[in-house]
């Protein structure tokens, strides 16, 4: 496994079941569902619908129910009932506002979410994020969804980040497909512990030590560069003033061996979007 690095340039949120507990609004959605034609919903078929958009779940449910051709409507129903589970409300995972907020006081930061915009937006307000999270990016305003790059891609391109130096946060195979391909390094907190995912760092919860302690040192590379080669008006706000430990987060037994591989959406009014300077 190798260390996340602290000289990221930004860091792009997964939301539904990484920042958000909206599985669990998703799974009584999907077990009723299910249910309506005679058929158990466990882990198996979870798996078979995790961090798809409603569309794509939608066929697949069309196909695993015998009745091709009823995707679309199967989708609408999937959406409304999901709607009512959040309106109901959706807690924040334990870690996520925390790490949010760590890692926004140094560098920009995006959520990149397979859910549309409804829905995403209901549950980023549900677990108090949205006042923390100025750039999101829904399945319905990109032309390719997860598991394509696009919006990994947009993100980044809309914080002034390039990708192979930024971090993505994920809990799927499809969400880790979609920031693979886009070149970022890839840190994975799996919905489902039990299926491995592809990875460059791992851990089983956002409240990891390692991972608190390594958003407290993100930021301290780009705040070098921008001391020595960018004026101070330029600089992010909440960016630190002084440079700490550039050395990226390690675990006993570790390399320190960076991670990482050779517009629509929401921005807020008046967010920074992370201008980038270049360094030699």
């Amino acid at each position: 496994m190798r260390p996340l690095p602290t000289d990221a340039e930004a860091v792009v949120f997964d939301c539904d079941g990484l920042l958000v507990d909206t599985e669990t609004c998703w799974t009584v959605a999907e077990t009723a569902l299910f249910a309506a034609h005679g058929l158990p919903f466990g882990p198996e078929q979870k798996a078979l619908v995790l961090g798809r958009t409603v569309d794509d779940a939608a066929e697949v449910m069309a196909d695993f129910f015998g009745r091709p051709g009823a995707g679309p409507e199967l989708a609408a129903e999937l959406l409304e009932r999901v709607r009512t589970e959040l309106d109901r409300g959706a807690a924040a995972l334990p870690g996520a506002v925390e790490l949010v907020r760590a890692c926004r006081a140094a560098v920009p930061v995006a959520v990149a979410s397979n859910s549309p915009r409804d829905l995403l937006d209901r549950a980023l307000r549900s677990a108090g994020l949205a006042e923390y999270v100025t750039h999101s990016f829904a399945a319905d305003e990109v032309s390719r969804p997860k598991p394509a790059p696009d919006l990994y891609l947009t993100a980044c391109e809309a914080l002034g980040a390039q990708p192979e130096r930024s971090v993505a946060f994920e809990d799927s195979a499809t969400g880790v497909a979609a920031a693979r391909r886009a070149g970022l390094c890839v840190a994975v907190v799996p919905s489902l512990p039990h299926i491995p995912l592809d990875h460059d760092w791992s851990t089983p919860t956002l409240t990891d030590p390692a991972l608190q302690a390594w958003a407290g040192t993100l930021g301290s590379a780009s705040a070098h560069a921008l001391d020595v080669g960018v004026p101070p008006s330029t600089r992010r706000a909440g960016a630190p003033d002084d440079p700490a430990d550039t050395s990226p987060l390690t675990r006993p037994g570790e390399s320190g061996a960076q991670c990482g591989r050779p517009p629509h959406g929401r921005v807020l009014p008046g967010e920074n979007t992370g201008m980038r300077c270049s360094t030699s």
